[in-house]
């Protein structure tokens, strides 16, 4: 029987729920007993959710602009949305590869003309769901923390540490409130079917790890890079965890391709690395990761029996009908199976 847990007392509640009914993944109504943070006492949520894993499977990529020059992608097509959070990045660029449905967005837009503290997260996200994608694959580009991940490594992190202070990472507030569980913010089939991809190509590649993300734009001092190895980091980035909590809050499948393309500044190199090796590691893993990308679509399940999809169903705190209508409206995409 699917056991799915909330937060605090709210989980106590709702694994007893869960228990308690014969088939809650396709029950009509769940009652939901939410505990408030201040002691106010029990107060009764009534969500009628069908089950997120029978929606039809479409993937999301976030990455450079390049990634969609796969061969075999067809029927390409770009998509301009609005959101209430601002403009996306850049156009979102839908396709089929391998008969699975894609959509394609470049996180620092066309160019790359945002440093990592302007990428518009919460309209990267929003603009994906609002297009229907159900599994998301943020492609990134990062130092790598550890001598065995030699540049041109990819890695495929399963935790996070958030070294960033400047960005907004999440969709509640304004009127509503929420706690999703993130103590595994990767979706565990996405990292089988990504190492298998890797696997099955020859690709050298480290399945789990933890990714440093950091404000930047500046790297790390020597002391930073040597504390941040001392925590157990894997690779250090600038753009991946907003992008991962985000997505746990708009319910969808989420993963990481890191891609090494040099050691942070703790590597004592015996030369320093120029900045055309750089590009020449960076172009190599980018060919590298389209490659994994037009191998994950035939491995991902067309049926999740992951939690991913189902993340918001004993996080919400605030009673719906207490939410102001343009909260509702501004997260419909992501709230629409709760309202």
């Amino acid at each position: 029987m699917p056991l799915i847990m909330g937060i605090g007392n709210t989980g106590e509640i709702a694994q007893s729920v869960e228990q308690g009914t014969e088939n809650p993944r396709v029950h009509s109504s769940i009652l939901c007993l939410a505990t408030s943070s201040f002691g106010a006492g029990l107060r009764p949520l009534n969500f009628a959710i069908p089950f997120a894993g029978s929606r039809p499977m479409k993937i999301g990529i976030i990455g450079g602009s390049g990634l969609y020059a796969i061969e075999g992608i067809e029927a390409l097509q770009e998509h301009r949305l609005e959101t209430p959070f601002g403009d996306p990045s850049d156009v979102l660029v839908s396709g089929r590869l391998k008969g699975r449905d894609v959509v394609f967005l470049p996180r620092h837009g066309k160019g790359h003309k945002l440093l990592p503290t302007e990428i518009p997260f919460k309209a990267n996200i929003w603009a994906m769901k609002k297009m229907g994608v159900t599994h998301l694959i943020s492609v990134s580009a990062v130092g790598s923390l550890k001598e065995e991940i030699a540049p041109g490594h990819i890695v495929f992190p399963d935790q996070f540490i958030d070294r960033t202070r400047l960005r907004e990472s999440t969709f509640f507030g304004n009127g509503i409130v929420g706690h999703v569980q993130f103590g595994h913010p990767v979706c565990p089939e996405m990292s089988k079917a990504l190492a298998q991809s890797a696997e099955g190509n020859n690709i050298v590649h480290y399945t789990g790890g933890t990714y440093i993300c950091m404000e930047g734009p500046a790297f790390s001092t020597k002391a930073e890079s040597n504390m941040y190895r001392s925590w157990g980091g894997s690779v250090i980035g600038m753009t991946n965890i907003q992008e991962a909590k985000l997505a746990r809050e708009a319910e969808l499948c989420f993963s990481t391709i890191a891609l090494a393309t040099d050691y942070d500044c703790w590597h004592e190199s015996e030369e320093e690395v120029s900045v055309e090796a750089v590009l020449e590691v960076m172009r190599k893993n980018i060919e590298t990761s389209k490659i994994i990308l037009a191998d994950i679509v035939e491995r991902l399940p067309e049926e999740r029996s992951c939690s991913c999809g189902d993340s918001l169903k004993f996080a919400i705190l605030t009673s719906l009908d207490l939410v102001p209508q343009k909260t509702k409206d501004d997260l419909h995409p992501i709230l629409a199976r709760y309202l």
